[in-house]
């Protein structure tokens, strides 16, 4: 029998991948605002802020280290849950390496946008121009809208007076939600973000600020665990 020729992908035309990853890198973008009016409010300064942005530049771990930090949290504590938020773009990273296939000096750089955002858009592309396009449009928007409007918020949080009464304090969590819902797709990984919201809630109130997100973190082996012992369970019954 004659195998059959592989199809190539169907190339996405460049205005199509430049408008969804402008779509999401100006949406996105925007919340640095809300960063920026947060971190202030939390007593770093407009320069610490923007540094935070330019440097770090994943929202959901800035978001962490700034809330714990406002919650009279320990330093080293808050840096810690910001970090191991911050690990899963290293995972991301091993993905987009081999998909994009940037040359080698470009890397480093090119390793600075590896967030939630650039990666979304990016697996999103059927051939490997179109996904560098949208990793380099995605991140490129995404990282000037968000420290500009990381610097208008740092110094428009004194104008705005306390940011718990205009709700502020919840950007972090309501945008951090918004861009997981849709990652979360099998029984599995609802079940992994469920039991990690009920940790964390359920700890807030007792554990220092920092802490319940780290405790948090034990939800993805937990529910791995009782997967394990449901399927080794099933096999066994099989076998009787």
């Amino acid at each position: 029998m004659r195998a059959e020729p592989e199809h190539e992908p169907e190339a996405k035309p460049d205005s199509a991948v430049v408008r969804d990853a402008l779509g999401v890198g100006v949406a996105v973008g925007l919340s640095g605002f809300a960063f920026g009016v947060t971190s202030a409010g939390a007593g770093l300064t407009v320069l610490q802020t923007c540094a935070l942005s330019l440097l770090v530049f994943t929202g959901a771990s800035q978001f962490a280290l700034v809330g714990a930090l406002a919650a009279g949290g320990n330093p080293l504590t808050a840096a810690a849950g910001a970090f191991f938020l911050g690990v899963r773009n290293a995972f991301y990273g091993l993905r987009l390496s081999q998909l994009l296939a940037l040359p080698r000096f470009v890397r480093p750089f090119a390793a600075h946008w590896v967030i939630d955002e650039t990666t979304a858009v990016t697996l999103a592309q059927p051939t490997r121009r179109s996904a560098r396009l949208g990793f380099t449009v995605t991140g490129l928007s995404l990282y000037v809208l968000w420290n500009l409007t990381t610097l208008l918020g740092g110094l428009g949080a004194e104008a705005i007076g306390d940011t718990d009464a205009w709700g502020l304090d919840a950007a972090s969590p309501a945008v951090f939600l918004a861009l997981l819902a849709p990652m979360l797709r099998t029984t599995m990984e609802r079940a992994v973000g469920g039991l990690a919201v009920v940790l964390a809630l359920g700890l807030l109130p007792v554990l220092p600020a920092g802490v319940p997100v780290l405790v948090a973190a034990l939800a993805a082996p937990a529910v791995l665990y009782v997967q394990g012992r449901r399927a080794r369970n099933t096999v066994t019954e099989e076998a009787r």
